[in-house]
Order: C-alpha cells, then sequence, then structure tokens
C-alpha cells in the first residue's frame, strides 16, 4: 500500500509548513510591535530630554520651548527634586492635586521603581536635582522587581530552542492521534478500490469517517458482480446455441450436398440444370465451412477447444496444408508458390499441429475467396528474431490502408461485401488470430510484395539446441 505512506507524508509536510509559516509570522509580529515600543514609548529617553531641556536661571528653573512640547505630546507632567531638602522646586503647569511636593528616600526608591499615586514615574538626576516625569496611568506598565536569574538569561536560547522542538513534538503527537482513525479508515477503502478491477468481490466495513464511500465502493462491487454473472450467462447461452446450431445444421446440410452433387453428376440433365447444381455444392459447402468455423471460433474465445501442444517443424508442416490444397485444384486458377531458403529445412515451434495447419489452411482459403479472377497464393515461413514467421500472401486484388487498418485494430474481422456473396475478411481471419494467440504468438495483417493481401502469423521459435 505505497498510497498510505505518501499520505502520512503529504499530511506531515502541510503540517510541518502551517508550523513553520505560523512561527515566521509569529516573529515578524513581535518584532514590529518591539520596534513600535522601542520607536514611539521610550519613557527613560523622554526623562533625559526633558531633564536637558531645564535650565537654571537667576529666577528658578523654567522649562524650553522643546521640553514643553515633549511633555505635551506624551501627555506626561514633571517635577524637579532638590537633593538637599528633598522637596519639589520646580513642576509643570498641568501637575495632579495627588502629587505631593515632599520626599523621603524612601519615596524616591520607590518612585524609581513603580508609580506617585498610580502615575508610572520615570527619575532622571541632574545637578539641581531629580527630575521625575509621570506619565498618564494607563500609558506604562512597569515591573517592580525586575530581577533575573543569571543562568535562566545566560541560557535562554538553549530553552528557547528545547521549547520549541517540544512543542513541535506535541503538536505532531496531537496530529498522528487525530489522524490514525482516518488513516485506518483509508487503508481498507484504497484496499477495495485496487481490488475493484481485478473482478473479485469487495465488501468494505461502512464505519468511521469514510463510511459514505466504503458504501459507495460496496454497491459498485455488487454491480459489477452482477453484470460479471449476467454476462458469463449470456457468454455460456451464445456458446450453447451455436453448438447446438452447428450440430443440428449438419444432417440437413449433408443432405442438400448429397443430392446436389448426384444431379451435378447426373449426365442426363441438362447443362444448365447441373451448373446450378453445382452452385447449390459449392454454396452448401460455405455454410458448412462456416458453422464448423463459427463453432471453432466460439469454442476458442472460450477456451474450450483443448490446445495439444507440442515440438513440430513449421516448414514440413506448411508445406502439408499448402500440398492438401493444390491437390484440392487441379484447374490451376489458384497455383501456389512456395517461398522458402532452401537452407531452412527445420524451424521448431511448440504447437497443435491441427490447429496450425487450419491456421494456414484458412489463409489460403481466404486469398481465394476473395480473388474470383484467380491469383497467385505466395507462402514462405522465415526465422526472425527469435520468431517463426509463417508469410500467406497473394497478387490479388488486395485491400486498402483503411481495411488494412480495421482489419489490424478490430477485435472480430466481421467486415461485409457490398454485395450479398457473403463475408470479407471474417471468420476465417478471426480464427487465425485466436489459433495465433493460444499459442503465444499475434497475427500481422498488409499488404504482399505482389500488391495483393498479405498475412503474417509470428510463433515463438525453440531453440534448435535444446
Amino acid at each position: 500500500m505505497k498510497s498510505i505512506p505518501k499520505l502520512i507524508r503529504r499530511f506531515v509536510g502541510l503540517l510541518l509548513l502551517s508550523f513553520l509559516l505560523l512561527v515566521a509570522v509569529n516573529i515578524l509580529l513581535l518584532a514590529a510591535i518591539v520596534s513600535r515600543q522601542t520607536a514611539n514609548a521610550r519613557p527613560w529617553g523622554i526623562t533625559e530630554k526633558v531633564a536637558a531641556a531645564l535650565n537654571q536661571t537667576e529666577n528658578g528653573c523654567v522649562l524650553s520651548r522643546e521640553g514643553a512640547e515633549i511633555l505635551q505630546s506624551s501627555g506626561a507632567w514633571a517635577i524637579l527634586i532638590d537633593n538637599d531638602t528633598r522637596t519639589v522646586v520646580w513642576h509643570s503647569d498641568d501637575l495632579p492635586e495627588s502629587v505631593p511636593y515632599r520626599y523621603t528616600l524612601s519615596d524616591i526608591a520607590g518612585l524609581t521603581r513603580g508609580y506617585i499615586d498610580g502615575y508610572p514615574t520615570f527619575p532622571c538626576g541632574t545637578e539641581g536635582g531629580l527630575v521625575v516625569l509621570g506619565f498618564p496611568k494607563t500609558s506604562f506598565w512597569k515591573h517592580m522587581g525586575p530581577s533575573w536569574d543569571y543562568q535562566l538569561i545566560a541560557h535562554a536560547p538553549q530553552i528557547a530552542l528545547i521549547v520549541l522542538i517540544a512543542n513541535i513534538l506535541v503538536i505532531l503527537l496531537i496530529y498522528a492521534t487525530a489522524c490514525t482513525k482516518m488513516l485506518r479508515s483509508i487503508k481498507p477503502i484504497t484496499s477495495g478500490i485496487q481490488a475493484l478491477p481485478s473482478g473479485e468481490p469487495v465488501h468494505i466495513k461502512e464505519n468511521g469517517l469514510l463510511s459514505e464511500i466504503a458504501f459507495h465502493i460496496n454497491s459498485t462491487s455488487e454491480v459489477l458482480q452482477t453484470q460479471k454473472r449476467q454476462l458469463r450467462k449470456r457468454e455460456t447461452a451464445r456458446a450453447n446455441w451455436i453448438a447446438g446450431v452447428s450440430h443440428d445444421i449438419r444432417t440437413p446440410l449433408s443432405m442438400a450436398m448429397g443430392y446436389a452433387d448426384q444431379l451435378q453428376s447426373d449426365p442426363e440433365l441438362p447443362k444448365e440444370q447441373r451448373h446450378k447444381a453445382a452452385v447449390i455444392l459449392r454454396q452448401s459447402q460455405r455454410i458448412k465451412n462456416l458453422v464448423s468455423d463459427l463453432n471453432l471460433a466460439s469454442k476458442l474465445e472460450y477456451n474450450m477447444q483443448p490446445v495439444r501442444c507440442r515440438q513440430e517443424n513449421a516448414v514440413a508442416l506448411v508445406r502439408q496444408a499448402a500440398a492438401d490444397f493444390i491437390n484440392d485444384s487441379p484447374d490451376g486458377k489458384y497455383p501456389i508458390e512456395w517461398l522458402i531458403d532452401s537452407s531452412l529445412s527445420v524451424c521448431p515451434v511448440n504447437a497443435d499441429r491441427d490447429l496450425l495447419k487450419r491456421a494456414v489452411s484458412n489463409l489460403i482459403q481466404n486469398s481465394i475467396n476473395h480473388n474470383e479472377a484467380g491469383c497467385t497464393v505466395y507462402i514462405s515461413v522465415a526465422e526472425d528474431n527469435g520468431n517463426c514467421v509463417i508469410c500467406v500472401e497473394d497478387d490479388g486484388i488486395g485491400a486498402t490502408d483503411e481495411l488494412i487498418d480495421k482489419l489490424n485494430t478490430t477485435p472480430h474481422y466481421m467486415v461485409c461485401d457490398d454485395n450479398t456473396a457473403g463475408q470479407r475478411h471474417g471468420l476465417g481471419l478471426l480464427i487465425v488470430k485466436q489459433i495465433a494467440d493460444s499459442h503465444h504468438g499475434h497475427v500481422e495483417i498488409g499488404h504482399s510484395r505482389c500488391g495483393g493481401f498479405a498475412v503474417k502469423i509470428l510463433l515463438p521459435v525453440i531453440s534448435k539446441s535444446s
């Protein structure tokens, strides 16, 4: 199940990417907040500027215009505490009434660390005393005990890294726990989907997060099994029908052929009547061959025809099939020429003798059936790249490129003539293809070297050394 680890890796990758993006966004946000605080809220720096802007004169302390603007913009007030008397000797105009005018050392220590009446205060020492700025109560929060363990600060980077790794592990653990149930639901579903093309019945428990998908897979499996049973039933019925028709037609057809042969041979009948009897006999023989081909094609399609393979010499076997046709055609209208290298006398193949002879006979008969004006049939056997190539071709009318392409790609070869004389390249080629398939070979259809029609049967050659 390669899809499950791939799915897990994708989920983990998305999780890590989301986590990294979240951390990056938090860092950028924190940096923006810190930079804003540093730029716009520097109470200690403001206090130092105001203290510098406070000048000593003969008439007392005077705050410069720039210092007054700083106080006004920050909403703060200011006082100056004398070093000796520890009393307020100067203050800004907006000093709250609750701010005292006299301070003890403990009061000064308190305002340095914290507040005066809730106002966050920030002191700055000068020659004339201690300048203290008080900001609005909700402007700053001051930590009253700014003392930190030194080891904690020194090892802060390592501690932060450990915390980060621990957080990642915790997130991964939570993610794995949350996804385990889903992954358990996905595994049987992927197994069921992979089993559907094989035709095996599939049933998945319809529970969990993906119960709806499991239901549809089970429904699909039931539909496929029903179609498979119906198809098998239909194929069995067709095979039985073909076998029954083939059996039932033999007896009346044999009687018709017998009477037609007698009429053809009767010298007392007129020549025209004997010719008609010969046509009936010839067409009856064609029907007989067609029924035989139909029966054989059905048996080969449904593996009902036993294939008894043994080592055969293809050269001798094909030569014998050609000789049978030469003996049956004394008129010489369809001469057969044997094209073979004299050095090739043996071409061993693992084949059923009768079926292979039937394939060659069908190809020769195919050339005869489609060339009523006569033609020369050329037969050859050769070895090529570990294959025994049996070629039957003619110099007849041939076939168009479109028809040859259709014959090579159509699984049944049931292509008919425009007239009613019968089929063109029908069951004969289908049987040849089925016989080649049963011998682990294949068929190639094309143009002959003489401009006619050509068919090649390619079968694996048995090693002569074995």
